[in-house]
Order: structure tokens, then sequence, then C-alpha cells
């Protein structure tokens, strides 16, 4: 009966009191809609990755020459990048048995030019069977042929990008571009890939045979990758590992280190899930310290009210109200300020969410954990910043609490 009483006397009181109602839980308001809204941003960056580390294949594995190394967050290439060759390529091609498809690469930075325009753009020498390890479709035209690639044709596949800078809206299939001081005669066009991982991309690119761009561009006799198609996903160890004792066979290594880098996409999705979580965790971690200033505005607010209602508190105990409820009014005041605070906090940090995700297409995904841990908290700092003050009230002296002015 007693806590009925108490509970409906704080209900009249933070209703009569609105604007300091307000102040009061604009703090976990503010707090929770941030942890949603951060939580959401950061499921939805870590979906977006890994959907385009999906689309590459979940059964690709790369080798790099020399060593990959991640500095200041971006991998680097270190060590002997001339380790690769089309031998390598080749020995790869028939020895192994966990390989469906491979791909040399060799690529370069190089002006384009096609009459009076000109564009700089990468130039990646390959053979036809990067079109199923990289997943390439062609809009228009073709791919050139193996044939081809044995005959050194100056041929050449352009991106998006480059088609709409060097031909506008019109068809590039049949076009002479020049490639330094090379002339290419262009037979295949791709579909549009957008961006890459790290934002770069992947529709500035023009594919041309490796054994022209070797010979006639490169003036090289190695590769920098090999992009290789496991037979299937469950086969990717098996393809890393026969590939690395082919090559450090082939490098005669022994007890050496390798001179090459296989990195699979398992753990490139394995590595962007942790530094994803990672960031989600962090981003979560900053907007819960908002609940705390938040729990920090309703204990400032709690004192202040408790010295404007010094009399009230006085009258209650001078008509019989003992110190627990003076304290459970208080408590429950508290909390009710956090929870209506965490409510309104989770339908904000919903809408927002949702409507970033509208506005700029951005994923997000509704953190239905990060809503339940919110709320909870946000009641749980209501209620650890509600006992001071509550205790402090249930402490007045009820005849100096009426003398009060």
């Amino acid at each position: 009966m007693k806590l009925l009483k108490g509970t409906r006397i704080a209900l009249k009181t933070l209703f009569i009191h609105k604007v300091r109602t307000a102040l009061a839980t604009l703090g976990i308001v503010i707090g929770v809609c941030s942890v949603i809204v951060m939580v959401a941003i950061g499921d939805g960056a870590e979906r977006q990755v890994l959907a385009k580390i999906q689309a590459m294949g979940t059964d690709l594995v790369m080798v790099t020459a020399g060593q990959v190394r991640i500095i200041a967050g971006r991998p680097r290439q270190t060590g002997n990048v001339a380790s690769l060759t089309l031998k390598d390529f080749r020995a790869l091609a028939e020895e192994t048995r966990s390989i469906r498809n491979l791909a040399p690469a060799q690529g370069r930075k190089m002006l384009v030019k096609h009459g009076a325009l000109s564009t700089t753009t990468t130039i990646t020498g390959t053979s036809e069977a990067m079109v199923p390890v990289r997943g390439l479709a062609i809009a228009r035209g073709r791919f050139f042929t193996e044939e081809e690639d044995r005959a050194k044709q100056r041929v050449a596949v352009i991106g998006a990008s480059v088609a709409q800078n060097l031909f506008a809206d019109r068809n590039p299939v049949g076009e002479e571009i020049r490639i330094g001081k090379v002339s290419f005669t262009v037979i295949g066009l791709l579909a549009e890939k957008g961006t890459d991982l790290a934002g770069g991309d992947q529709d500035d690119v023009i594919y041309i045979p490796i054994q022209t761009g070797l010979r006639r561009l490169f003036n090289l006799t190695y590769i920098n990758n090999i992009f290789i198609q496991a037979t299937s996903s469950e086969s990717i160890e098996a393809a890393v590992a026969e590939t690395r004792e082919i090559l450090r066979e082939r490098h005669r290594l022994r007890e050496k280190p390798d001179d090459f880098t296989i990195q699979s996409q398992t753990e490139i999705v394995a590595a962007e899930k942790e530094t994803s979580q990672a960031f989600t965790n962090l981003l979560g971690a900053v907007a819960g310290i908002s609940l705390l200033v938040g729990g920090v505005g309703i204990l400032a607010v709690m004192l202040i009210s408790i010295k404007e209602r010094t009399r009230e508190i006085g009258v209650r105990r001078a008509v019989g109200a003992q110190r627990k409820d003076i304290l459970l009014q208080f408590l429950v005041e508290s909390f009710v300020l956090s929870v209506s605070g965490g409510l309104v906090g989770i339908v904000l940090g919903v809408a927002l969410s949702l409507g970033a995700s509208f506005f700029t297409g951005w994923p997000m995904t509704l953190p239905l954990a990060a809503m339940l841990v919110s709320f909870c908290f946000s009641a749980l700092v209501g209620v650890l910043f509600g006992v001071y003050p509550a205790a402090k009230a249930a402490r007045l002296d009820p005849i100096a609490a009426l003398k009060a002015e």
C-alpha cells in the first residue's frame, strides 16, 4: 500500500514539474540514442565490408610477391617483389589439385589517351582466367583469349570509369587507345563493380594480356600477384598449403622464410570481422559514457529538487511518513526518470538510424542487444544516481524542514 502511495506521489510530482523532468531525462535520452545509432553504424559498416569481401568470392586465395605487412592501417609490400614469375604461375596450374582457376597479375599506373582526352589509370596484365577468379562481368564486347595472350596481341578490356573518362556515353568497343606509347584496341567493356575495401574505384582499370604487358609496356620478367580460385570454400586451406609447398620448393627456400605472402578470403573475413567488432565496441563504449553523464544529470536535478522541496518533505514527515517512505519516493522518481529517458532514447535512436539509412543509403541494422543493454543500463544508472539524493531527503529533520523557506 505504501509502495503504491509513494509511487503515486512520485509520478504526480514529476508530472507537475514538466520542465525539470524533461531536463533530467535529456542526458539519458541522448545516451541511449547515441548507443543505438553508433552500434547501428558499426554493424552496418561491418555488413558492408563483409558483403564486398564475399562479392570477391569466398574461395579466393591471393599470392603476393614479397612480404605484405600492415603499415598505417594499409597493406604494404616489403622484401623481394620480383619473387613471382609466370613459371611459378604455370607450375601451380599444373601441380595443384585444390585449385579450380588461377590468374597472374602485374599492374602499374599509366597515362591512357584517346584522341584529345586522357586519364591516368591502373593497367593490369592478366589472363582470361581473371574473369571467373575475380567475378568480372562483361557489359559489352568480350574478354581477350589465351591465344591472344600467347600472341602478345595489343587488345584491352576497360572498366566503366575509364570508359566514361575517355568515351563519355559512346561505345568504346572497337576504338583505339594509347597506353604510354603503345596503341591498343578496346575489345570489351566491364560491368560496374563499385569501390573496394579501401575505397578505391574497381572500375578505374584496364586489363591487357599478361605477356603483352610484360613485354611491351612494363619491360618486366616477373609478376606481382597470382589470384587463385579454390575448388570450393572447404578446400581453401588445402589450396594454400599446396601453393606454399610448391612455391617454397621452386624458390629453394629450405630454412629461409617465405619470399611471398598468401592471403585467403577466410583470413580477410576474420580480420575484418575482428576490426569491425572492435570499432563497434569502441563506438558503443564512447556512446555509453554519455549514459553516465545522463546519470550525473539526474543526480544534479534530484539534489536541486530536494532543496526546493524541503518543506514538502517536512510536511510528509509531520503527517506520519517514515524515512523509508521518503527514500522510496525519491528512488521511484529517479527510476521513472531513467526508464522514461531510456524508452524515449530507444525510439529516437531507431528513428535516427532508419532515417540515416534511408537518406544516405548506408546499410544499418537495428541492434536489439544494444537496445536492451542500453535500456537496462539507463535504469541501473537512474537507481544508482538516485540513491544519494533519496537518502539525503530521507535524513532531513522534519522540524528543520518545516522551518525552511
